[in-house]
């Protein structure tokens, strides 16, 4: 018998990147509803994808998402070599298919990212969940609180000891899981399903890149980089692990991270944690009062200014072109994905710690 279904490769493959550019415009036009994207995805979809990954993936000791990647660009680099040599020999048919497959590709890429984690980048804000919507404060305000975390930062740094400083990164992990883990006693928001973090394979390259850690919405992976300072590890591994709970913002993942550090008992976590806090109200407060500024800087311990020195001089080293292509093409990405400052997200975790302390006042 002949077998008469259509054994057009070029033509199957156009139906395909049609097929998946509807799918796509449908999920764009369903994040433009933060609540049904609460209900059915955060709440929903996505809690059952991190059920089923995150205790798979746990079992592998590296990062399953870091080879993925490693594999991905070595085809992609392979893809743009064959597609050079078709061209030089004028073979075009070939490089349209080639092209229509890497097209195909591209666009399951994208529908698997938003559908693993992405649409999280568009649930109602971490403000809103938690009921910290009151964003407005005063200079006032804001040397105020800054200078309370000063003398936290203070304190916890004058609690840890020096085996502290030299803990394995593995014991560093499992204080960061479980400081992420009791957070589900404060909000339902903070539920998550078998946490975990990983040193990342790619930490030579996250070195120059300037990235202290990413999570890896393909394999719901939580990735960080296990060369930088060990005082900023801690607070890092839990922002990290606050995107496996549903945050895709970096500035609630900052924040959420922030929260886990400080509830901790660990005393580099704690100290890991108003570590960061202290350096992001001090950039804040620079942009608004220099003298308030140079005021609270005179506050901050020898230890504490010591510490924010190590780092500096740490990341310094490994400036370079790719740290600055890389920060531009971030900067891009989060503002497509409901970030309109980008890079300054980071810094707008200050909002969220000021409205909790509004509101313990």
């Amino acid at each position: 018998m002949v077998n008469k279904r259509n054994k057009n490769p070029t033509k199957t493959r156009l139906i395909a990147i049609a097929s998946l550019t509807f799918v796509i415009f449908l999920m764009v036009w369903f994040s433009n509803y933060p609540k049904l994207v609460e209900r059915y995805y955060s709440e929903g979809f996505y809690r059952a994808i991190c059920w089923l990954l995150h205790p798979l993936l746990n079992l592998f000791p590296f990062s399953v998402g870091d080879v993925l990647y490693i594999l991905v660009i070595a085809y992609l680099i392979y893809a743009s070599i064959r597609l050079i040599k078709l061209a030089f020999k004028k073979q075009f048919e070939q490089a349209g298919f080639l092209l229509l497959g890497i097209t195909i590709g591209t666009e399951t890429g994208i529908l698997i990212f938003y559908l693993f984690w992405g649409l999280n980048y568009f649930r109602p804000s971490a403000g809103e969940l938690l009921n910290l919507r009151n964003s407005n404060f005063t200079t006032a305000d804001l040397k105020k609180v800054t200078g309370i975390l000063i003398d936290s930062a203070n304190a916890t740094r004058a609690a840890v000891m020096p085996s502290d400083l030299l803990q394995s990164n593995t014991a560093i992990y499992v204080a960061a899981k479980q400081a992420v883990i009791n957070l589900k006693f404060d909000s339902v928001h903070f539920h998550t399903y078998s946490p975990d973090i990983k040193s990342s394979i790619l930490t030579a390259l996250l070195n120059y890149m300037g990235t202290s850690g990413y999570y890896n919405p393909f394999t719901s992976e939580a990735q960080i980089n296990y060369q930088m300072p060990v005082f900023n590890r801690p607070v890092v591994a839990c922002h990290e692990m606050s995107h496996q709970m549903g945050f895709g913002a970096e500035d609630e993942a900052d924040f959420v991270g922030y929260l886990a550090g400080i509830g901790s008992h660990n005393r580099l976590l704690r100290y890991s944690a108003y570590h960061l806090a202290v350096e992001e109200f001090m950039y804040s407060l620079r942009s608004r009062d220099t003298t308030a500024f140079k005021e609270l800087r005179t506050q901050i311990s020898v230890p504490v200014h010591n510490d924010f020195k190590a780092d500096r001089l740490y990341w310094q080293a490994y400036q370079s072109q790719i740290n600055r292509v890389s920060s531009i093409f971030y900067d891009k990405f989060l503002k497509v994905n409901n970030q309109p400052k980008g890079l300054e997200t980071y810094n707008q975790m200050v909002l969220l710690v000021m409205a909790l302390y509004k509101r313990g006042s």
